[in-house]
């Protein structure tokens, strides 16, 4: 992932820091220091990096539990508003879902109980207000976060454990796709009254966390929508097959002209073998006729290295693969490596908008033979 140092690699996951996380280590040493001095800000600094260190050993919860269902993960990131694993996928069966998205809180819950037996049973939930509190000790803040990261996650909403643990439990009684968009519509209903909370107590946060959350539901639909759509279905039937190519020795004016006779925003530039050297973006173009002009060759303003996939490759495998490599379009190769289509994330956004009208429907990609 960009701007992240990785300073950690468990069992084959890698562990990330985002530089972010770290300026925002910076802000917590200032703003404690301005409240009592160097040692308050150390001592603010050192409880936030533990804070952490139990979020980090949160996600390997997920990821130890996952992997027992054969979900690898690459990467565990620490970020400012707190750590993302990326597993591969999401198990589909509704029990192993519920159990990976239940062993992340499970961590907390055993470090809370480890940390009250340490101090004697003396701290719980109250400890959650006193947070801020210098008169509170270490240990007994750290069992108050995780408490409080127990319940924060279990908020039945995307994409809070709990919201996983919600799909998990309807899924066991309805379609994974169903379940999904039943979870998501609970997670956008909670996320309105958080903001309205938010707004009538004056808690900006609170706001921040709505339109979070309210978002994060709306993308893990859109999320299972894409695969529902791309189920049973070959790149050759959802990919463009009428486009205009560039040559290799073509110009930044010769493809602005190719933009205003045509619709495309991707311009595949292609050698006399049919073989794909590159994209050219309207963007790219754009930035190339202010920065060198009319003249200046395409090959210097496209996008090189374009992933490519034959044309008999499932759809749903080359979606993953134009999300991961975060490219403007996929190729699609015949037989002899020929470029004869193109996957770009506008015509996938027209697909999901004809499944999402016709969610049974027997036409277009859907109405021919499914992929083998």
């Amino acid at each position: 992932m960009p701007w992240s140092l990785t300073v950690a690699n468990v069992y084959g996951t890698a562990v990330r820091i985002h530089v972010t996380f770290l300026l925002f280590l910076v802000w917590i040493w200032v703003a404690y220091y301005q409240r009592g001095g160097t040692s308050a800000a150390w001592e603010g600094v050192i409880f936030v990096a533990l804070l952490f260190l139990c979020v980090v050993l949160h996600e390997f919860g997920h990821v130890f539990a996952a992997r027992r269902y054969g979900v690898k993960t690459s990467d565990v990131t620490l970020w400012p508003f707190g750590g993302i694993a990326s597993l591969e996928r999401i198990p589909e069966k509704p029990s192993e879902e519920l159990i990976v998205a239940l062993a992340g809180p499970a961590v907390n819950v055993v470090i809370a109980l480890v940390l009250i037996l340490i101090l004697g049973g003396t701290t719980g939930v109250e400890h959650l207000h006193d947070i801020e509190n210098p008169q509170v000790g270490m240990l007994a803040k750290l069992a108050g976060a995780n408490i409080f990261l127990v319940v924060f996650n279990l908020i039945p909403a995307f994409p809070m454990d709990g919201g996983r643990v919600l799909r998990a439990l309807l899924a066991m009684k309805m379609g994974h796709a169903q379940a999904t968009q039943t979870a998501a519509s609970i997670g956008q209903g909670l996320a309105v009254g958080l903001g309205l909370l938010g707004i009538f107590s004056g808690n900006p946060m609170l706001i921040i966390i709505a339109i979070f959350v309210f978002l994060a539901a709306s993308g893990e639909a859109g999320q299972v929508q894409l695969k529902q759509a791309a189920r049973g279905v070959l790149v050759e039937d959802a990919m463009i097959t009428h486009f205009e190519s560039l040559g290799p020795q073509a110009s930044v004016g010769e493809a602005a002209e190719a933009l205003i006779r045509t619709t495309q925003k991707e311009f595949p530039v292609v050698d006399g073998a049919g073989h794909l050297r590159g994209v050219l973006t309207r963007d790219s173009m754009i930035r190339a006729l202010q920065q060198a002009g009319p003249d200046a060759p395409v090959l210097d303003a496209m996008t090189g290295d374009i992933p490519t996939v034959a044309t008999r490759s499932s759809l749903d495998a080359a979606l993953k693969l134009l999300t991961t490599s975060r490219a403007p379009a996929i190729g699609a190769l015949d037989a002899t490596g020929r470029l004869v289509g193109l996957l770009t994330a506008e015509n996938v956004g027209e697909m999901m908008m004809l499944r999402a009208a016709q969610p049974e429907g027997r036409f277009g990609p859907w109405g021919r033979k499914p992929a083998a």
